[in-house]
């Protein structure tokens, strides 16, 4: 399988989000930083692998351009979650982390065409292991809202 040159720009962007959170997670106190930093390795990691495939896979099969690689992209589709997202952004920093995720995950998966059971199982199940894995578990603050 050749590899495929966009590749590169997509392992640029993962370096990059390291980075930010990397820079981000130094102004955490330091009992604070343990497991940003580990999760973070840990993509760093798995993306320096991706790059190593990568380059085996170019020294061994060649490379290809991508150039017919989107023609499926629906503009609709990428928009449509574009913009819930920035809504999700909005909505963690007034109503919330919980009520905003309930609301982000719904109407994404609903404007997705995802029937409803899958939606409200996902959802519960999604929330509840946040809500114990940081909230009871690592004792992590989320973001309440400037509304509540």
């Amino acid at each position: 399988m050749k590899m495929v040159k966009t590749d590169i720009g997509v392992v640029a962007v993962f370096y990059a989000i390291c980075a930010f959170f990397y820079v981000q997670t130094q102004k955490l106190s330091a009992e604070s930083q343990t497991y940003p930093t580990f999760i973070i390795a840990i993509l760093f990691g798995l993306t320096t692998l991706y790059l190593l495939q990568m380059v085996f896979r170019a020294k061994k099969y060649g490379t290809v351009n991508s150039n017919g690689e989107f023609k499926d992209f629906q503009p609709l589709q990428f928009f449509g979650c574009l913009a819930l997202t920035i809504l999700y952004l909005l909505g963690v920093h007034f109503i919330g982390f919980y009520v905003s995720s309930a609301v982000f995950m719904v109407a994404t998966l609903l404007f997705l065409k995802v029937k409803p059971i899958p939606v409200a199982i996902s959802t519960v199940a999604v929330l509840l292991l946040v809500y114990v894995a940081f909230t009871r578990f690592l004792q992590v603050r989320l973001p309440a809202g400037l509304l509540f």
